[in-house]
């Protein structure tokens, strides 16, 4: 199948829009669209008529144009006639937004739904799900546009079966500043599987890092997962809920999957390389630091700090992921404090981790940073950056961030994410080096480069 007009359509049909109802699910579609995205759009209802001044087509076939995508908003007995319409049309795909299928109890009726695109040969995300959201092409998630939070383009692709997951880690993306090259919500995932985007995503060229929020497989299914996975060329992260037996029985509820044994998924995630995250934060951090590093590292983490207690917190939490953080040899020691200022030279503790103290200017945290860089003592690098010491300027980020790019050596920063900050962070940023807000996340971020390693 071809998911080329799925995803980056230039025509798209919104069927089942209401004449009465502006904020019915598919209306929502159709404004967003209309208003805000360059794609051209098409309003289906069988009543025909007038909406926001344009033609409601009856039937997708008497739409004058090809039709790349359509957006399928009906309820769920009429949904399988009008996907048959569909392929019969040659549309180039379809996002089934309405619910009442398999988690409904109604098997049957998404068998059939699928049965028809798999003969036609008809890409088919959903039921049950948002869709699609492609940044400045498409959206065909019902929600607002007001109440959307939508990173900007970037170079991660989340895949998830649930949208409200999916929706909600797009807030935290934009939060952080981590960009998304697609997002798209599977729901029932009766035809199109995450095994399918894992081997279209491989292809994309706009995709660093393929992400995805799991909820249960078929039989044999997670197997073929894992081996496609551990094959792809770019990193791969999973999130997989439905860990505890409550947990297990809310996703066969919600789009009802099974869920499998987690214990030994996640054992043969790691077994072949392949990066799980734990947790929402966790895959937010991995997303952002793996756009940025596709790369694996050992875990051997110097830490670049200008307070004493912050080192102290960083390295308890590398400890417990089981990151190390090595005393440097003595002959790295004093190379790296020959170079320091003289005012901090006799007080800064250099020993891993550094701390360069509150007296530390931006020239002490690059000679720190240069010397870890060129040092196979150390394969990774945290800067704990408090931009309110005195000493330091907004382009201490911008000038770490050439020394890591320079030796080739992984760098994340931890820098508060306030406004007044900004200038500080974008150095970092514009240099492609991961920044997070919280010391955890940027041991998440190195811990991601450990966990991200071939099998």
């Amino acid at each position: 199948m071809n998911f080329r007009k799925l995803f980056k359509p230039k025509t798209m049909a919104i069927v089942g829009v209401s004449l009465d109802n502006d904020r019915h699910p598919a209306n929502v579609v159709f404004n967003k669209n209309q208003l805000r995205y360059p794609v051209e759009v098409f309003a289906v209802n069988p009543r025909g008529g007038i909406l926001q001044g344009e033609k409601v087509f009856t039937h997708i076939s008497e739409i004058p144009d090809k039709v790349d995508l359509a957006v399928i908003a009906v309820r769920a007995e009429h949904v399988p006639d009008i996907v048959a319409g569909c392929a019969d049309a040659n549309v180039g795909g379809a996002a089934v937004i309405s619910g009442g299928f398999a988690e409904a109890g109604r098997q049957d009726l998404q068998d059939r739904l699928a049965g028809i695109a798999k003969e036609a040969g008809f890409p088919l995300i959903g039921p049950n799900c948002l869709g699609i959201y492609s940044p400045s092409k498409v959206d065909t998630f019902f929600l607002p546009s007001e109440r959307m939070v939508q990173p900007d383009d970037g170079y991660v692709a989340l895949v998830s079966q649930s949208g409200g997951i999916l929706v909600d880690q797009m807030v935290k993306f934009a939060g952080e500043g981590v960009g998304l090259s697609l997002a798209v919500s599977i729901g029932n995932k009766a035809l199109i599987r995450e095994l399918d985007l894992l081997r279209y995503l491989i292809k994309e060229p706009n995709t660093k890092v393929i992400a995805f929020y799991v909820e249960g497989f078929e039989k044999n299914e997670g197997r073929e997962f894992v081996l496609a996975a551990s094959a792809c060329p770019k990193p791969v992260i999973v999130l997989k809920s439905g860990k505890s037996a409550g947990g297990s029985r809310a996703v066969s509820s919600h789009t009802a999957s099974l869920a499998g044994d987690y214990d030994v998924f996640s054992e043969v995630l790691s077994q072949y390389g392949i990066v799980e995250a734990k947790s929402e934060a966790e895959l937010i951090s991995f997303c952002e630091s793996l756009s940025c590093y596709q790369t694996s590292i050992d875990g051997k983490i110097g830490i670049i700090t200008g307070s004493g207690g912050h080192g102290a917190l960083s390295v308890d939490i590398c400890s417990s992921y089981g990151l190390s953080v090595p005393t440097l040899s003595e002959q790295l020691q004093s190379e790296i404090r020959e170079k320091l200022s003289p005012s901090i030279q006799a007080i800064a503790s250099i020993a891993n981790p550094l701390d360069l103290t509150g007296s530390a200017v931006d020239d002490d945290f690059v000679a720190a940073a240069d010397g870890l860089s060129r040092t196979p003592e150390i394969d990774c690098i945290i800067v704990l950056l408090l931009p309110y010491l005195p000493g330091t300027t907004s382009d201490v980020g911008a000038r770490l961030s050439q020394v890591s790019r320079r030796a080739e050596k992984p760098l994340v920063a931890y820098v508060p994410h306030v406004e007044k900050y900004r200038m500080l962070i974008e150095g970092f940023e514009f240099n492609r080096v991961p920044v997070s807000p919280s010391i955890e996340g940027a041991v998440h971020m190195a811990e991601a480069m450990r966990r991200c390693k071939p099998c």
